[in-house]
């Protein structure tokens, strides 16, 4: 909740979300899928927090995009799709201005997404290793799905 998670895009979006109520589409879908395939947490817990956060929260919209998210909802088809927040972030925030907007402590560094590894004091570790916990997420679907 407190844009802590050491992914930059994620990061950036939690806060933004805390200090506006509101967060771009794009976002929203990145943050949806780490709470819910990097964290394994449920998708509810997100919509919830959402809804009390957002100025332009509408349960419906809300419900199904994190259900979208989550792979469980009337569209589960894309139960597979992990985004990555890394290569989301360079694809949809190549300048790194959206994150240096917002996440203060990336201000002076030449790689806002962190790629490179340069990581400044005060800036937390990643909580995960996304490309484990990917495969966590697939396994466990694939265990529910039999696919």
């Amino acid at each position: 909740k407190s844009g802590e998670t050491g992914f930059p895009i994620v990061d950036a979006g939690m806060r933004q979300l805390r200090a506006t109520g509101f967060m771009h589409n794009r976002v929203r879908m990145i943050t949806a899928s780490f709470l819910v395939k990097d964290l394994h947490l449920p998708w509810q817990r997100g919509a919830r927090w959402f809804l009390e956060q957002l100025v332009d929260g509408d349960m419906a919209s809300n419900q199904h995009g994190w259900q979208w998210c989550a792979g469980s909802g009337t569209d589960a088809a894309p139960y597979f799709r992990v985004f990555n927040p890394t290569t989301q972030g360079q694809k949809f925030d190549p300048t790194g201005d959206y994150i240096r907007r917002w996440v203060p402590e990336l201000v002076d560094v030449d790689d806002p997404h962190l790629k490179k590894g340069q990581r400044p004091r005060g800036y937390p570790e990643p909580i995960v290793d996304h490309g484990q916990e990917r495969t966590e997420a697939l396994r466990r679907y694939q265990a529910l799905t039999g696919k």
